[in-house]
């Protein structure tokens, strides 16, 4: 599927991105499905369990992260990409911050450019991804925690300035879905926030959004659980981002979503 058709599925139905490390060091997965192989067998069992898209990242975004060149990224990327490409298993996104990365992933067929730096890392970014056609994930994201931020505010310039340089790049307006960026920057209040400002984001900006929660340090401090141990909580914070008006969410669990997302929209009809 095409980044076009991709799209044209936002907002008539909520979808599943499953999350694929291709890295080392990932904060809860890292070094599971490095090479080719395993990346394949990893998008085979998402793609069964119902996935929408499968979202590919060679370069860990946890806190603390050593930073790639983006040389080392297509390294590690390229061989697992291509592969789970090939398959025709789901739309394919890649998660990277890097323009040359990004151009080479759409060439081989990549439909989703997932930028966690929110076009404010490469400026080469934007027109990349606007070259490519591909669809793209803008992510909020802060330096650091500051509990006097208004955190909605925030996003709303920090959005505001990426949808400008978009536009001046090129890239279609339709083409971009919005992350707010949970766990990036963020106090937890302020994630609690990020998690329910789909509505507030679509009033501001028109446009579809996604999220990201899976695992994260926010729902081990509401509830003590470690890392491999936060499912429960995930798929809570998932169902009420939804409910709030997300229309993405992604996942390391994407058979467990898939099910809680049956039920949720069952019950969610009026």
């Amino acid at each position: 599927m095409d980044a076009k058709n991709l799209l044209a599925r936002i907002g008539q139905t909520k979808l599943v991105m499953g999350i694929l490390n291709v890295t080392p060091d990932s904060f809860s997965d890292g070094g599971l499905f490095v090479g080719a192989e395993a990346a394949v067998a990893q998008a085979r069992r998402m793609a069964e369990a119902g996935a929408d898209i499968i979202d590919i990242g060679a370069e860990s975004t946890r806190p603390g992260f050593t930073p790639v060149t983006a040389e080392e990224e297509w390294a590690r990327l390229e061989a697992p990409l291509t592969a789970v490409l090939r398959e025709k298993l789901a739309p394919v996104s890649v998660d990277t911050t890097k323009a040359e990365v990004a151009r080479r992933a759409a060439a081989l067929g990549a439909a989703v450019i997932n930028d966690v730096s929110g076009l404010h890392g490469d400026p080469a970014l934007a027109e990349a991804a606007a070259q490519s056609g591909a669809a793209l994930v803008v992510m909020h994201h802060c330096a650091e925690a500051d509990p006097a931020r208004d955190i909605l505010q925030d996003m709303r310039a920090f959005f505001a300035r990426a949808l400008a340089r978009a536009e001046q790049a090129g890239v279609r307006r339709e083409a971009i879905i919005l992350d707010p960026g949970v766990g990036f920057g963020k106090t937890l209040e302020q994630n609690l926030i990020a998690v329910t400002s789909s509505a507030a984001l679509k009033q501001e900006f028109g446009l579809p959004v996604l999220v990201g929660l899976s695992r994260k340090r926010f729902i081990g401090a509401l509830t003590g659980a470690p890392t491999g141990d936060r499912l429960a909580g995930t798929l809570a914070a998932d169902l009420a981002a939804l409910q709030a008006g997300a229309d993405i969410v992604r996942v390391h669990d994407v058979a467990e979503h898939v099910q809680a997302l049956k039920v949720w929209s069952a019950l969610a009809r009026p």
